[in-house]
């Protein structure tokens, strides 16, 4: 596979240092700006498909009129924990 290249992107000084300030041993400027890059990419794309999964929900809400309670809701997932935590112990 052929590489391309990201516009190259003008930036303060202060945010350059700022950056390079927090580069882990062996790692360049580049590898940190596409690491920054591909989890940017990748937060997006998560948020939106949860988005997505909510929008459905809500839709799915509409049309059979079934709803449940912000307090219903937060009992299911602590119940839930409750179960995987009582796993982990075993």
């Amino acid at each position: 596979m052929k590489t391309a290249t990201i516009p190259s992107l003008r930036v303060d000084p202060e945010l350059r240092a700022a950056a390079e300030s927090v580069l882990e041993e062996g790692e360049t400027l580049s590898a940190f700006v596409e690491n920054s890059l591909r989890r940017q990419i990748d937060y997006r794309r998560t948020q939106a498909e949860f988005i997505a999964r909510g929008l459905a929900s809500r839709e799915e809400a509409k049309r059979t009129g079934e709803y449940y309670s912000a307090e219903f809701v937060l009992a299911e997932l602590k119940e839930m924990l409750d179960e995987a935590m009582a796993k982990d112990e075993t």
